[in-house]
């Protein structure tokens, strides 16, 4: 039977690239899709028989998971709702605050939820890949990440790249919050060994990049992803969404719903 889903955001970029990528799908519905309160799109047809609306309520009854790539704020309105009625979710949000966890930890107390910085399949391989590099060269091997996205992105690192950095925290055996570096400026002294480094880039209309290059003497290793669509998401989100319903109460992430070991 296919899963209903609530899309949130359907004016949004992920929101409009999820239903897009729902069509032809026979293991996904969408059932709702529910906009904020005056948005340009409120009441326009989504897909044949199916309009935006702004009551979530009604939306989230119809439909056996939702799937979120909203704001923090939102997302942290939506899940209290979303407690209330037991209701499984993907979340794609990024920006998260620690009140918008907590918001998301009671949510998986009572349902199963998905919850990834990065849907995309190529990016939770690369995590697996950075924690391997970084755990066989160690932390003689300096390690920087730089990420790139559009100019209308609003958190920074972005989540993917903080994914990363744990990944490779979780290599060299160390807490990354220890260890951070995001960005630099001024005179910061000489780079401390085991540092791990995220830059941040914005500009135009670079859906996202990222690379994690480790620095040796005389050498260097870059592993990079870059996404030219966000089809890529969406269809990630739209798998993890048809595979989140019937699970245990929980917080998972993609790897999980890929069938992978945990990157860290």
């Amino acid at each position: 039977m296919a899963a209903r889903v609530c899309v949130l955001g359907p004016s949004g970029r992920m929101g409009r690239a999820v239903i897009d990528a729902a069509a032809g799908r026979s293991e996904i519905t969408i059932t709702a899709a529910i906009d904020r309160d005056g948005a340009p799109g409120l009441g326009n047809v989504i897909i044949p028989g199916l309009v935006a609306q702004a009551e979530l309520r009604p939306g989230l009854v119809a439909s056996d998971v939702y799937v979120d790539f909203t704001t923090p704020a939102s997302t942290r309105l939506v899940a209290e709702v979303a407690r209330s009625l037991n209701k499984p979710a993907v979340i794609g949000t990024t920006g998260l605050s620690a009140e918008d966890d907590a918001a998301l930890a009671a949510l998986a107390a009572v349902a199963p939820i998905v919850v990834a910085a990065n849907f995309s399949l190529g990016v939770n391989l690369l995590l697996g890949l950075v924690q391997q590099a970084a755990r066989a060269l160690g932390t003689e091997w300096d390690a920087e990440i730089v990420e790139t996205h559009h100019r209308a992105k609003r958190d920074a690192p972005s989540g993917t790249a903080l994914m990363i950095g744990r990944a490779i925290a979780a290599g060299h055996g160390s807490d990354y919050d220890a260890v951070k570096r995001h960005t630099r400026d001024g005179d910061v002294g000489p780079r401390p060994r085991g540092e791990i480094g995220v830059s941040s880039v914005r500009g135009g209309d670079v859906i996202g990049e990222h690379t994690a290059t480790f620095y040796g003497p005389a050498e260097r290793i870059e592993i990079s992803h870059r996404a030219s669509s966000r089809a890529i998401f969406a269809a990630g989100a739209l798998r993890a969404a048809a595979w989140v319903v019937g699970k245990p109460p929980g917080r998972y992430d993609m790897l999980a719903v890929l069938g992978l070991p945990p990157a860290a």
